[in-house]
């Protein structure tokens, strides 16, 4: 017969293997940006929702696209544009949330006399392709009357370049201006080879709203897990929004291990605050805005209110109290 000492230390392990078999395993796919801290930080505090949240982190929005289609990510950050191509290309998702503003700036070199969107006649500019910088970009350059191209020919010549080499290229003088992403464009400005132009808002798309988007197959199959999911992301959204020291740290210390400074950051999310908020209308004005410019080269582009459900954002902010 078993002694009582090995019976108890039997159910605690059966206790312990159940504890742990509870936390549902969700898979991320997050960009590398400040204002994509607050994502980063759900699998921080995961276990307090009994989820395990495994974070993937890719060079670009489009980049989550084929991992979403093979079945490897079942949630994703990303640019409401990268959304909306990738829905357009097939990646079975819907948008839940939004969790981010703003988040770019036309940058030019300080040696040059441009002063004006309309001053860009005939220079180069760099930009990532298939992000909101890109969408944001086009619209600036038509609102001014000034036509575009990936070569020359046009009024600007675009040169499309990854987030990483873009400051470098506006450093070597490769390129005249760019329009980035934070906290690159806010280094730029503060190591003094950028100057501001503008912060393009002024178009029919706004500040553009960053997307978390969710697979069908979570949003439809395994509701819980979905709804444990979004009260995550609303209470690590309301954590760096309450405790901005706490945010710093994390994005500044955790995501780029020492390699932005303090300024860079606050310089960074004082252009793309954290929020929680998205709206089909805004969805569907990027959507038109992409098709009009042909960013995303969608054949189809998809209806807004197909595919964004913020019933589970509406959900968890009212459980955890949030306006």
């Amino acid at each position: 017969m078993r002694s009582l000492k090995t019976v108890l230390s039997a159910v605690l392990l059966a206790g312990l293997a159940t504890t742990a078999a509870a936390a549902d395993l969700v898979r991320l796919g997050n960009l590398k940006f400040a204002h994509y801290g607050a994502i980063s930080y759900m699998k921080e505090i995961a276990h307090k929702y009994d989820l395990k949240i495994e974070e993937r982190v890719f060079a670009k929005g489009l980049d989550i696209v084929p991992a979403i289609i093979a079945g490897e990510i079942d949630i994703a950050a990303s640019a409401a544009d990268a959304a909306i191509a990738g829905r357009a290309g097939g990646a079975p998702v819907y948008a839940v949330a939004g969790f981010a503003k703003g988040g770019a700036r036309i940058v030019v070199r300080p040696d040059l006399p441009i002063k004006s969107v309309k001053d860009l006649k005939g220079k180069k500019v760099g930009v990532a392709r298939g992000g909101a910088q890109e969408l944001l970009l086009v619209a600036e350059l038509a609102q001014n009357g000034l036509t575009w191209a990936n070569g020359p020919g046009k009024d600007v010549e675009i040169l499309y370049l990854a987030f990483a080499d873009l400051n470098q290229a506006l450093m070597a003088k490769n390129i005249d201006a760019m329009c980035q992403s934070e906290p690159q464009s806010s280094q730029a400005l503060n190591k003094g080879f950028g100057v501001e132009l503008m912060k393009p808002y002024d178009t029919p798309l706004g500040e553009p709203i960053r997307a978390l988007v969710m697979t069908e197959k979570m949003y439809k199959e395994k509701r819980g897990v979905a709804e444990r999911v979004l009260k995550c992301f609303v209470e690590a959204t309301k954590t760096f929004i309450d405790n901005p020291k706490l945010a710093e740290k994390y994005v500044r210390e955790t995501m780029f291990k020492g390699q932005i400074t303090p300024d860079d950051y606050q310089d960074a999310i004082a252009n793309s605050p954290f929020t929680y908020d998205l709206t089909v209308e805004h969805i569907q004005i990027t959507t038109d805005l992409m098709q009009k410019y042909g960013v995303g080269r969608m054949k189809n582009p998809p209806i807004a209110k197909d595919w964004a459900k913020l019933d589970l954002l509406d959900k968890a902010k009212m459980e955890l109290k949030i306006r």
